[in-house]
C-alpha cells in the first residue's frame, strides 16, 4: 500500500512539475516530416525567412464555482469541494470536514493553473481537519480536473477528482 501511495505521489509530482519545468524552456517547433499537433499546418515561409513560432491558443478560463466529489489517496470515503475560482485566486470550501480556505493563484501554464491554497476555517495546527497545501486545475470541456497536493505531518498527502461548474457561474 505505501509503495502504490509514493508511485501516487511521484505521478503527481510529474504531472504537475513537468509543465513548471518546461515553461521557461524555448521550444522548437516540430520537425517538417512530423505532423503538427497544434491544429493545421502553416504554409511553408519564403526563402531565407523562418517560421515564427506557432500561435499560442488560450487556455479556457477556469473562472466560476465549481465542485464535485473528490478522493483522498489512502482513503476510501469520498468528500465534497466547492471552488469559487477568480483571476488572481478564490476560495475553497470542503462542507463535510467543516474547513474552508484562501486560494492564491501563483501562475499558469500548458492549460493548468496552479494555486497556494491556505486554510482559513478548520486548520489542522488549531485542531481542525484540513492541513494547507497546493492545487492545479485543469479545465477540459464543461469539467474541471483538480489536484491537491501536501506535506502532512511529514507523510505526503494526495487527492484528486473532476468538478463540474454550478451553474449561474
Amino acid at each position: 500500500m505505501r509503495n502504490a501511495l509514493r508511485n501516487s505521489v511521484i505521478g503527481l509530482i510529474a504531472v504537475v512539475a513537468a509543465p513548471i519545468l518546461t515553461a521557461g524552456a524555448q521550444q522548437s517547433p516540430p520537425p517538417a516530416e512530423q505532423p503538427s499537433l497544434r491544429g493545421a499546418e502553416q504554409p511553408s515561409p519564403p526563402p531565407g525567412q523562418k517560421r515564427g513560432p506557432p500561435a499560442a491558443r488560450a487556455a479556457p478560463s477556469v473562472n466560476g464555482t465549481w465542485s464535485g466529489p473528490v478522493t483522498q489517496v489512502g482513503s476510501e470515503t469520498k468528500y465534497t469541494i466547492v471552488l469559487t475560482l477568480t483571476g488572481s485566486g478564490g476560495t475553497s470550501n470542503y462542507p463535510e470536514l467543516n474547513c474552508t480556505g484562501k486560494l492564491t493563484r501563483i501562475g499558469a501554464s500548458h492549460g493548468y493553473v496552479f494555486y497556494i491554497e491556505v486554510i482559513t476555517e478548520g486548520q489542522r495546527e488549531k485542531g481542525g481537519r484540513c492541513p494547507d497545501g497546493t492545487i492545479t486545475v485543469a479545465r477540459a470541456g464543461d469539467y474541471l480536473d483538480w489536484g491537491w497536493f501536501a506535506s502532512v505531518d511529514g507523510e505526503i498527502g494526495t487527492a484528486y477528482g473532476t468538478l463540474t461548474r454550478k451553474s449561474g457561474s
